[in-house]
Formats: C-alpha cells, structure tokens, sequence
C-alpha cells in the first residue's frame, strides 16, 4: 500500500505531539478525518459522550471477525484529539484489522485527572469486546495501542487493575491482548507526576504492576527523549521479562519526545515503526505478510 501524500502532509499539519498536543474540540476537526470512519458513542458520562472513532478493512465479510486495534492520543492527559492516530489506523485497516481511534476525557475540555483518563481507556477496550459482533472484530484478538500520555492509557488497560467505571459489566474484560506503544508514561512514581496524580500515583505506574500473565508489548521510545526519559521503557521491558513476559523495546538514537509523528520526526520514523509494529503483529498472528508500506 502506498500511503497517500495528502493524508501524510496533513499528518504534519495536524497531529498533536504528545505532551504538547495543540488544543482542538472534537467537533472543529476538519470533516476529511472522519473519511471512511463511522462513529460510534461508547461510553456517556453526564452530557459528555465519549466516540469510538472505526474503520474497517476494505475487504472484510460482513460475519468475519478480524483483529482490532485501538488507538489513543497523547497530550499529558490534559489535551490532544484523536487525529493523531488516524494514519496508523487507516493503514492497519488497510492489513486487515479493525482500525479505532478513542476518544477520552481530559483535563482542558472535562476537568477530569488522569484517574478518569485511564477508566476511559478500559470503558473502550470493554464497549468494542461487548460489541465485537457488530464490528466485525476478533474479541481475543484486540490491541491496545497510544503515544506518551495515550501510551500510558493503552499500558494501564494491560497491565492495572481496578479503576473501571462504575456500572459497567465486569465480567466483560477491559484487558487487550496486545500492547503497541510510542514513548509511554510508565513509572508515574517519578516526582513530575506526583502533583498532578496526588498521593495514589502509583496505582497507576505500569512499571509496578508488572506481574506475570501480561499482554505481548512492543515499545518505541526515543533515547532522548526529555519528557519521558527512555530508562521508563528499559526498566519496564526487563521487569517485564523477568516475569515472564514478552516485551520488545526498539530504541530510536537521538530522538526526542514524540519522534514517531510524521510533522515531528518525519516519513522515516513514522514509517520505521509502522513496519516493526507490523511485524510484531504478524508474529502473534494478528497479520499476514510483509508490512505493505514502501
């Protein structure tokens, strides 16, 4: 598949960087976002309703059920939109999967903590396993997948227990069966977090809850990065394996926060990950093939 110029120029126009994601409503977003995508409300909490963002693979059967992947933004869980993954999305729709992007709750628009944030993501995960049917989606096979803030979401579905929201049905799993994730937050103990997380900010750190059982992850991380230093990945990935789990960490020499945006880091990196996130998907058997991206 040859991604299309236009849509890759307007990922450089338009995708937030995590942690420094410009702020933009929902509903001013330009109409050609949502091009192939339905909408799908998955979660209302008082007058806010909270979409699911689908498209499906141009060759799917209406009764087969294909793998899903689920995206969610960076922005410091204080701002962002969901265009930032829309890309990445439509091209592993175009491999066969499921391509979502979720929306969730942050601090500028809802007044919300990153505590909502993370019950938001396992509120999506749990809404497109209950409706797996309808989507056209492989309910064991569902990947969590997000950037920085966005990261840490998709690690806390995997890996945190708890904070689901109250009256959802529990007995259907908020937990994905894989992990793809862009410069996580992962170890929230670390003293910038403890403000803004107050004093329970390591129920929410990936890095100590790791135990074994865990989805199969893959990181990419920027050895430079200032945000959120590498030594989060590497420390997480070892403590992943040491319990037995499978973790893959691709180092990116000299980048910073956020390198993997096509208007951050530029076609290279952007495509650099598609491809090992492909490859990572097809030895779980979630693709076939070579990725398809030249």
């Amino acid at each position: 598949m040859r991604l299309r110029n236009l849509t890759l120029l307007a990922i450089a126009a338009s995708a937030p960087l995590c942690g420094l994601a410009a702020e933009m409503s929902i509903t001013d977003r330009n109409a050609a976002d949502l091009d192939g995508f339905t909408e799908r409300v998955f979660k209302k909490v008082g007058d806010v309703e909270l979409k699911l963002y689908v498209l499906a693979p141009p060759d799917q059967a209406t009764s087969e059920a294909r793998p899903a992947i689920v995206f969610f933004f960076g922005g410091g869980w204080k701002q962002g939109n969901v265009r930032q993954f829309q890309e990445q999305a439509r091209y592993f729709a175009s491999r066969g999967m499921v391509g979502i992007r979720a929306d969730y709750r942050v601090q500028s628009r809802h007044g919300t903590t990153p505590y909502e944030c993370v019950a938001d993501a396992k509120s999506a995960i749990r809404w497109v396993r209950a409706h797996a049917g309808e989507l056209g989606v492989d309910p064991s096979r569902i990947v969590a997948c997000g950037g920085s803030a966005g990261g840490h979401l998709a690690a806390c579905a995997g890996v945190i227990e708890g904070l689901d929201e109250k009256g959802e049905d529990l007995s259907v799993s908020s937990v994905p069966n894989a992990l793809v994730l862009f410069n996580p937050a992962l170890d929230t103990t670390a003293e910038k977090y403890q403000e803004r997380l107050g004093p329970n900010y390591q129920t929410v750190s990936p890095l100590h809850h790791v135990r074994p059982g865990l989805p199969p992850t893959i990181l990419f991380h920027g050895e430079r990065d200032e945000t959120v230093p590498y030594q989060q990945a590497t420390d997480f990935c070892a403590a992943m394996k040491e319990n037995g789990n499978r973790c893959e960490l691709v180092g990116f020499e000299g980048e910073g926060h956020g390198f993997f945006n096509f208007g951050r880091g530029g076609e290279k990196a952007f495509r650099e990950t598609l491809k090992a996130a492909d490859r990572f998907l097809a030895s779980l058997g979630y693709l076939k093939g070579e990725p398809t991206l030249e």
